[in-house]
């Protein structure tokens, strides 16, 4: 079983109405849809907006259905200006750009568990190659693979992006994939995050998400028909 979490309704909607067989589960304020697309078990989620709501829908996912991977679809913004709106971020791995131990001398991102700290994490490279080829199989589609930054801002200004960009070298951000990714790395179950670009390193990025994000959304909703189909 596959399992697809996304932010926001607009990133998932499309998804949920080509599957078939839907079985509705509420767990924790969200609904969970399970059932299958293009012949394959999915479970697809609306999680809302932001780390904590990100990492709470990812443990009850796997806690619920137990996927077999789990891929975060939907928007970010750009952090470079190589980057532009339309684009196709596949992650490599992903950073917390907001986990600050800096004051007790950690670098900037490190996130430290009872047990180990990791800065970035990988994603599966088996589903890194199956998003590069939905990308090359989904007409005009400029795609990118690199790191992504995660964090609980909406990262509106040029200057703040340009610093994600020098810190960490990540190419774009968001507000969940991280947090998914460190549930994924503690329970052991694959990841990838695949995100099209809504905003590009401007200083009108706010205006751009809200009128480019739909379409930024459906190129999403695209590339993870293709990922299933195949």
């Amino acid at each position: 079983m596959t399992g697809i979490i996304c932010a926001l309704r607009v990133e998932v909607e499309g998804l949920i109405d080509k599957m078939e067989n839907i079985k509705e589960t509420n767990k924790a304020g969200m609904t969970f849809y399970s059932g299958t697309a293009f012949d394959k078990e999915v479970v697809a989620v609306e999680c809302g907006i932001g780390k904590v709501n990100a990492a709470m829908c990812a443990q009850v996912m796997i806690d619920l259905f137990s996927p077999d991977e789990i891929i975060n679809s939907g928007i970010a913004g750009a952090l470079s200006e190589e980057t532009q709106i339309g684009d196709v971020v596949i992650c490599r791995d992903v950073v917390q750009h907001d986990m600050d131990g800096t004051e007790l001398g950690d670098p900037l991102g490190l996130i430290q568990f009872n047990d180990c700290k990791v800065l970035e994490i990988a994603a599966d490279d088996d589903i890194i190659e199956r998003l590069e080829k939905a990308c090359q199989s989904v007409e005009n589609t400029k795609y990118e693979i690199g790191r992504i930054a995660t964090g609980d801002t909406f990262v509106s200004k040029k200057e703040r992006r340009i610093k994600i960009n020098s810190v960490f070298g990540a190419i774009a951000c968001e507000m969940e994939g991280g947090a998914i990714a460190q549930v994924c790395f503690r329970n052991k179950v694959p990841f990838g995050i695949t995100r099209a670009i809504s905003d590009s390193v401007r200083e009108n990025e706010a205006v751009d998400f809200f009128r480019f994000r739909n379409a930024a959304a459906e190129q999403s909703i695209k590339i993870l028909c293709k990922l299933l189909g195949d």
